[in-house]
């Protein structure tokens, strides 16, 4: 069997939801840098078991790409930190139409990884209760509450925001 033989369909499943995936890691880690570490990571684990997967591997990377999260956010001292004099500009993806600056995706780092993590399953890849609950390995139940834990968070860390940028814009125009 060739090499192209063996990974045969792969370059269609990667060009029909490359991005997607990408921005799915990128919300489970919270930088784009992150992310990308961790698609490629899990894409090197579906290409070790690709010839045993059958139907379609989208379920079983999107839990690959969870479990590979999990593992990053219980070994904290494993990550990898580089101190900067200053921060640098956050991107956006501006050809896709997603803005890594606004106000829910910057507050997703914030909620606890499960409450992040079904969030993400359900609200931004459109996975169902019961996919999700698969893909966390919980009961539905979990999920449900998980989800509806975390849109609480996000609307309360998105009034807190709101709120603040109110109250910089009024303490600025008494100033000016």
């Amino acid at each position: 069997m060739t090499r192209r033989d063996r990974f045969a369909g792969l370059d269609i499943f990667l060009g029909s939801r490359g991005d997607h995936l990408l921005r799915e890691a990128i919300l489970l880690t919270g930088s784009r840098e992150s992310g990308e570490e961790l698609l490629q990571e899990s894409l090197v684990r579906l290409l070790e078991r690709w010839d045993k997967i059958e139907g379609d591997p989208g379920g079983y990377l999107r839990r690959i790409l969870y479990h590979l999260a999990v593992d990053r956010w219980r070994r904290p001292a494993r990550r990898r930190e580089i101190l900067v004099a200053e921060l640098p500009e956050r991107e956006t993806d501006e050809g896709s139409g997603w803005d890594l600056g606004s106000q829910l995706v910057d507050a997703l780092p914030l909620l606890p990884r499960h409450q992040r993590a079904a969030i993400v399953l359900r609200y931004f890849v459109d996975a169902s209760e019961a996919e999700t609950a698969a893909i966390l390995g919980c009961p539905i139940g979990t999920v449900k509450s998980a989800s509806s834990r975390g849109l609480a968070r996000l609307k309360e860390l998105a009034r807190n925001a709101s709120a603040e940028e109110a109250s910089r814009t009024l303490q600025k125009s008494f100033t000016d």
